[in-house]
Protein backbone atom coordinates (compact mmCIF):
# COMPACT_ATOMS: atom_id res chain seq x y z
CA UNK A 1 0.00 0.00 0.00
CA UNK A 2 1.26 3.35 -0.99
CA UNK A 3 0.59 6.35 1.37
CA UNK A 4 -0.08 10.15 -0.47
CA UNK A 5 -0.49 13.86 0.86
CA UNK A 6 -4.30 14.32 0.42
CA UNK A 7 -4.50 18.24 1.23
CA UNK A 8 -2.32 20.61 3.31
CA UNK A 9 -3.91 23.98 4.72
CA UNK A 10 -1.92 26.12 7.46
CA UNK A 11 -2.27 29.37 10.17
CA UNK A 12 -0.58 32.21 11.16
CA UNK A 13 -0.95 34.95 13.15
CA UNK A 14 -2.18 37.59 13.39
CA UNK A 15 0.61 39.85 14.53
CA UNK A 16 3.28 40.83 12.30
CA UNK A 17 7.11 41.58 12.73
CA UNK A 18 8.41 44.17 10.04
CA UNK A 19 11.70 45.01 8.84
CA UNK A 20 11.10 48.50 10.08
CA UNK A 21 9.67 47.64 13.60
CA UNK A 22 12.69 45.58 13.75
CA UNK A 23 15.18 48.92 12.09
CA UNK A 24 13.09 50.93 14.73
CA UNK A 25 14.43 49.15 17.91
CA UNK A 26 17.80 47.98 16.31
CA UNK A 27 18.84 51.53 14.29
CA UNK A 28 22.12 49.68 13.49
CA UNK A 29 19.89 47.56 11.30
CA UNK A 30 18.36 49.04 8.62
CA UNK A 31 14.83 47.39 7.32
CA UNK A 32 17.10 46.22 4.03
CA UNK A 33 19.88 45.00 5.44
CA UNK A 34 17.65 42.73 6.92
CA UNK A 35 15.80 42.01 3.82
CA UNK A 36 19.46 41.44 2.09
CA UNK A 37 21.06 39.20 4.86
CA UNK A 38 17.91 37.09 5.68
CA UNK A 39 15.58 37.40 2.90
CA UNK A 40 12.33 38.35 5.21
CA UNK A 41 10.27 41.00 5.71
CA UNK A 42 7.15 39.88 8.02
CA UNK A 43 7.00 37.56 10.74
CA UNK A 44 4.20 36.11 12.26
CA UNK A 45 3.75 36.50 15.93
CA UNK A 46 1.34 34.56 18.12
CA UNK A 47 0.25 36.12 20.55
CA UNK A 48 1.23 36.27 24.25
CA UNK A 49 -2.07 33.91 25.03
CA UNK A 50 -1.73 32.10 21.92
CA UNK A 51 -0.39 28.60 22.19
CA UNK A 52 1.08 25.88 19.50
CA UNK A 53 -1.54 23.56 20.49
CA UNK A 54 -4.53 26.56 19.46
CA UNK A 55 -2.67 27.41 16.32
CA UNK A 56 -2.84 23.61 15.46
CA UNK A 57 -6.01 23.62 16.34
CA UNK A 58 -6.81 26.73 13.55
CA UNK A 59 -4.28 24.60 11.09
CA UNK A 60 -6.59 21.58 11.37
CA UNK A 61 -10.09 23.58 11.19
CA UNK A 62 -8.75 25.43 8.17
CA UNK A 63 -8.04 22.01 6.14
CA UNK A 64 -11.37 20.81 7.04
CA UNK A 65 -13.21 23.56 5.91
CA UNK A 66 -10.93 24.15 2.70
CA UNK A 67 -10.83 20.92 1.74
CA UNK A 68 -14.39 19.76 2.58
CA UNK A 69 -12.84 17.23 4.41
CA UNK A 70 -15.33 14.98 6.83
CA UNK A 71 -13.43 15.27 10.50
CA UNK A 72 -14.86 12.13 10.95
CA UNK A 73 -12.38 10.23 8.68
CA UNK A 74 -9.17 11.00 10.77
CA UNK A 75 -7.54 7.55 12.30
CA UNK A 76 -5.18 8.96 14.09
CA UNK A 77 -3.27 12.96 15.18
CA UNK A 78 0.61 13.42 15.01
CA UNK A 79 1.66 16.91 16.25
CA UNK A 80 5.19 18.17 15.34
CA UNK A 81 5.81 20.80 18.02
CA UNK A 82 8.96 22.15 20.43
CA UNK A 83 6.69 24.44 22.49
CA UNK A 84 3.37 21.95 23.80
CA UNK A 85 0.87 23.07 25.76
CA UNK A 86 1.90 21.62 29.26
CA UNK A 87 4.86 18.45 30.03
CA UNK A 88 1.65 16.13 30.23
CA UNK A 89 -0.71 15.62 28.50
CA UNK A 90 0.26 15.13 25.10
CA UNK A 91 -1.11 18.74 22.91
CA UNK A 92 -2.40 15.56 20.16
CA UNK A 93 -4.67 14.39 22.78
CA UNK A 94 -6.21 17.53 23.65
CA UNK A 95 -6.35 17.99 19.86
CA UNK A 96 -8.76 15.10 19.39
CA UNK A 97 -10.91 16.80 21.96
CA UNK A 98 -10.92 20.22 20.95
CA UNK A 99 -11.52 19.27 17.13
CA UNK A 100 -14.41 16.58 18.05
CA UNK A 101 -12.59 13.72 16.49
CA UNK A 102 -13.36 9.99 17.33
CA UNK A 103 -11.88 8.51 20.55
CA UNK A 104 -10.88 5.66 18.54
CA UNK A 105 -8.28 8.22 17.25
CA UNK A 106 -4.88 7.82 18.34
CA UNK A 107 -2.82 10.73 19.06
CA UNK A 108 0.71 11.71 19.69
CA UNK A 109 3.50 14.60 20.03
CA UNK A 110 6.85 14.39 18.74
CA UNK A 111 9.40 16.52 19.39
CA UNK A 112 11.28 17.78 16.07
CA UNK A 113 12.01 21.65 14.93
CA UNK A 114 12.83 22.16 10.82
CA UNK A 115 13.17 18.26 9.80
CA UNK A 116 9.56 17.54 11.65
CA UNK A 117 7.54 17.59 8.75
CA UNK A 118 9.61 14.80 6.91
CA UNK A 119 9.61 13.16 9.61
CA UNK A 120 5.91 13.17 10.61
CA UNK A 121 5.19 12.13 6.79
CA UNK A 122 7.29 9.33 7.67
CA UNK A 123 5.38 8.17 10.26
CA UNK A 124 2.16 8.85 9.18
CA UNK A 125 3.07 6.49 5.83
CA UNK A 126 4.41 3.91 8.41
CA UNK A 127 0.85 4.20 9.87
CA UNK A 128 -0.57 3.88 6.88
CA UNK A 129 1.47 1.58 4.78
CA UNK A 130 1.07 -1.05 8.11
CA UNK A 131 -2.45 -0.91 7.54
CA UNK A 132 -3.29 0.90 11.50
CA UNK A 133 -4.53 3.88 9.91
CA UNK A 134 -6.21 4.97 6.45
CA UNK A 135 -5.98 8.87 7.31
CA UNK A 136 -3.36 10.54 9.31
CA UNK A 137 -3.75 14.41 10.62
CA UNK A 138 -0.12 15.57 10.49
CA UNK A 139 0.11 18.79 12.34
CA UNK A 140 3.22 21.32 13.02
CA UNK A 141 3.39 23.82 15.12
CA UNK A 142 5.95 26.18 16.77
CA UNK A 143 5.63 29.36 18.87
CA UNK A 144 9.69 29.84 18.54
CA UNK A 145 9.10 33.67 19.38
CA UNK A 146 8.44 33.13 22.67
CA UNK A 147 11.48 31.75 23.48
CA UNK A 148 13.77 34.59 21.97
CA UNK A 149 15.05 37.12 23.92
CA UNK A 150 13.64 41.02 23.02
CA UNK A 151 17.22 42.32 22.62
CA UNK A 152 18.35 39.30 20.40
CA UNK A 153 18.23 40.80 17.12
CA UNK A 154 19.40 38.26 14.99
CA UNK A 155 17.07 35.54 15.99
CA UNK A 156 14.39 37.79 15.84
CA UNK A 157 14.94 38.58 12.54
CA UNK A 158 14.47 35.09 11.01
CA UNK A 159 12.23 33.17 13.19
CA UNK A 160 8.49 33.09 12.80
CA UNK A 161 5.56 31.34 14.46
CA UNK A 162 2.98 29.14 12.74
CA UNK A 163 1.11 25.95 12.03
CA UNK A 164 -0.01 23.39 9.37
CA UNK A 165 -2.08 20.61 9.04
CA UNK A 166 -1.40 18.11 6.35
CA UNK A 167 -4.16 14.80 5.16
CA UNK A 168 -1.80 11.64 4.70
CA UNK A 169 -3.78 9.11 3.09
CA UNK A 170 -4.56 6.17 0.54
CA UNK A 171 -5.03 8.67 -2.10
CA UNK A 172 -4.01 12.42 -2.81
CA UNK A 173 -2.01 14.37 -4.98
CA UNK A 174 1.42 13.39 -3.98
CA UNK A 175 2.94 10.27 -3.33
CA UNK A 176 5.59 9.90 -0.69
CA UNK A 177 8.23 7.93 -1.13
CA UNK A 178 11.53 6.23 0.37
CA UNK A 179 12.93 8.53 3.12
CA UNK A 180 16.91 9.36 4.44
CA UNK A 181 17.33 10.23 7.60
CA UNK A 182 20.06 11.48 9.66
CA UNK A 183 21.32 12.76 13.44
CA UNK A 184 24.35 14.05 15.06
CA UNK A 185 23.36 15.01 18.83
CA UNK A 186 26.83 15.58 19.57
CA UNK A 187 25.92 19.45 18.08
CA UNK A 188 22.78 19.81 20.69
CA UNK A 189 23.86 22.49 22.06
CA UNK A 190 24.03 24.74 19.09
CA UNK A 191 20.83 25.37 19.03
CA UNK A 192 19.08 25.08 22.38
CA UNK A 193 16.99 25.75 24.90
CA UNK A 194 18.60 25.09 28.08
CA UNK A 195 16.31 26.09 31.06
CA UNK A 196 12.52 24.78 31.75
CA UNK A 197 12.83 21.02 31.34
CA UNK A 198 13.69 18.05 33.60
CA UNK A 199 17.80 18.80 33.07
CA UNK A 200 17.16 21.92 34.56
CA UNK A 201 14.02 23.54 35.41
CA UNK A 202 14.59 26.47 37.16
CA UNK A 203 15.96 29.46 35.41
CA UNK A 204 19.80 30.01 34.47
CA UNK A 205 19.28 33.94 35.22
CA UNK A 206 22.77 34.11 33.69
CA UNK A 207 22.45 37.10 30.67
CA UNK A 208 25.13 38.19 29.06
CA UNK A 209 25.97 40.52 25.93
CA UNK A 210 28.84 38.34 24.36
CA UNK A 211 31.57 40.21 22.01
CA UNK A 212 29.23 40.26 19.15
CA UNK A 213 26.61 42.13 21.38
CA UNK A 214 24.21 39.24 21.43
CA UNK A 215 22.78 38.57 24.94
CA UNK A 216 22.94 34.76 25.25
CA UNK A 217 21.16 33.11 28.12
CA UNK A 218 20.43 29.47 28.90
CA UNK A 219 16.61 30.96 29.66
CA UNK A 220 16.13 31.58 26.10
CA UNK A 221 16.77 30.34 22.48
CA UNK A 222 20.65 30.11 21.47
CA UNK A 223 22.09 29.49 17.98
CA UNK A 224 25.50 29.17 17.05
CA UNK A 225 24.76 30.36 13.39
CA UNK A 226 28.48 29.29 12.45
CA UNK A 227 28.11 25.82 13.50
CA UNK A 228 24.43 25.49 12.24
CA UNK A 229 25.54 26.85 8.91
CA UNK A 230 28.48 24.63 8.48
CA UNK A 231 26.49 21.61 9.56
CA UNK A 232 23.83 22.42 6.63
CA UNK A 233 26.18 22.89 3.86
CA UNK A 234 27.89 19.50 4.40
CA UNK A 235 24.59 17.63 5.93
CA UNK A 236 22.52 18.53 3.15
CA UNK A 237 24.06 18.07 -0.26
CA UNK A 238 25.18 14.51 0.77
CA UNK A 239 21.26 14.00 1.91
CA UNK A 240 20.24 15.19 -1.58
CA UNK A 241 22.27 12.79 -3.01
CA UNK A 242 21.00 9.70 -1.03
CA UNK A 243 17.25 10.93 -1.46
CA UNK A 244 17.54 10.68 -4.79
CA UNK A 245 19.92 7.24 -5.48
CA UNK A 246 17.15 5.91 -2.87
CA UNK A 247 14.03 6.90 -4.91
CA UNK A 248 15.91 5.54 -8.32
CA UNK A 249 16.05 9.55 -9.36
CA UNK A 250 18.57 11.74 -11.27
CA UNK A 251 18.50 15.44 -9.76
CA UNK A 252 17.10 16.87 -13.40
CA UNK A 253 14.26 14.53 -12.55
CA UNK A 254 12.97 16.60 -10.08
CA UNK A 255 10.84 19.31 -10.84
CA UNK A 256 11.18 21.56 -7.92
CA UNK A 257 13.32 21.63 -4.95
CA UNK A 258 11.42 22.69 -1.47
CA UNK A 259 14.09 22.91 1.56
CA UNK A 260 13.15 24.09 5.30
CA UNK A 261 13.07 27.89 5.03
CA UNK A 262 16.01 28.49 6.79
CA UNK A 263 17.39 31.84 5.79
CA UNK A 264 18.15 33.01 2.10
CA UNK A 265 21.68 33.42 2.75
CA UNK A 266 21.78 29.33 3.25
CA UNK A 267 19.33 28.36 1.03
CA UNK A 268 21.23 30.09 -1.95
CA UNK A 269 24.39 28.50 -0.87
CA UNK A 270 22.94 25.10 -0.50
CA UNK A 271 21.17 25.89 -3.93
CA UNK A 272 24.44 27.40 -5.77
CA UNK A 273 26.65 23.81 -4.08
CA UNK A 274 23.94 21.49 -5.17
CA UNK A 275 23.79 23.21 -8.46
CA UNK A 276 20.37 23.88 -8.56
CA UNK A 277 18.50 26.01 -11.37
CA UNK A 278 16.49 29.22 -10.03
CA UNK A 279 13.63 28.02 -11.48
CA UNK A 280 13.57 25.17 -9.84
CA UNK A 281 14.67 26.07 -6.23
CA UNK A 282 11.44 26.94 -4.20
CA UNK A 283 11.68 29.94 -1.55
CA UNK A 284 8.88 31.80 0.20
CA UNK A 285 10.51 32.99 2.96
CA UNK A 286 9.53 36.96 2.85
CA UNK A 287 6.48 37.11 3.81
CA UNK A 288 6.31 33.96 6.44
CA UNK A 289 9.54 33.84 7.50
CA UNK A 290 11.21 30.64 9.45
CA UNK A 291 8.41 28.73 10.58
CA UNK A 292 10.52 26.40 11.99
CA UNK A 293 8.58 22.48 11.11
CA UNK A 294 5.78 24.43 9.63
CA UNK A 295 7.87 25.70 6.43
CA UNK A 296 7.68 22.99 4.17
CA UNK A 297 4.03 22.51 4.53
CA UNK A 298 3.94 26.12 4.05
CA UNK A 299 5.89 26.42 1.35
CA UNK A 300 4.01 23.03 -0.64
CA UNK A 301 0.80 24.66 -0.20
CA UNK A 302 1.66 27.50 -1.93
CA UNK A 303 3.53 25.80 -4.36
CA UNK A 304 0.44 23.98 -4.93
CA UNK A 305 -1.88 27.54 -4.96
CA UNK A 306 1.13 28.65 -7.97
CA UNK A 307 0.10 25.33 -9.82
CA UNK A 308 4.05 24.92 -9.60
CA UNK A 309 3.50 21.27 -8.25
CA UNK A 310 4.44 18.34 -11.49
CA UNK A 311 6.83 15.62 -11.46
CA UNK A 312 8.92 14.81 -8.83
CA UNK A 313 9.35 17.34 -5.68
CA UNK A 314 11.87 17.11 -3.56
CA UNK A 315 11.85 18.60 0.18
CA UNK A 316 14.48 18.27 2.72
CA UNK A 317 14.33 19.61 6.24
CA UNK A 318 17.36 20.24 8.57
CA UNK A 319 18.67 21.92 11.52
CA UNK A 320 17.68 22.01 15.30
CA UNK A 321 18.83 18.42 17.00
CA UNK A 322 20.96 18.08 14.77
CA UNK A 323 18.54 16.31 12.80
CA UNK A 324 17.89 15.95 8.84
CA UNK A 325 15.50 13.81 6.35
CA UNK A 326 14.36 14.64 3.32
CA UNK A 327 12.42 12.75 0.75
CA UNK A 328 10.28 12.41 -2.80
CA UNK A 329 6.76 13.46 -3.58
CA UNK A 330 5.29 12.13 -6.97
CA UNK A 331 2.96 14.01 -7.93
CA UNK A 332 -0.04 12.00 -9.34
Amino acid sequence: MSAYIKAISYYLPFNVLTNQELERQFPEWSAEKVSAKVGIEHRHIAAADETAGDMAYQAAKKLFSEHRIDKSCVDFILLCTQSPDYFLPSTACILQDRLGLRKNTGALDFNLGCSGFVYGLSLAKGLIVAGMARNVLLLTSETYTKYIHPSDKGNRSIFSDGASATLVSTEGFAEIGEFVFGTDGSGAEGLIVKSGASRHPSVYDDLHIDESGNPVSGDYLYMNGPDIFSFTIEAVPEMIHSCLLSNGLKQDEISLFVFHQANMYILEFLRKKIRIDKDKFYCNLREVGNTVSSTIPIALREAQQACLLKGNIAIAGFGVGLSWGATILKMV
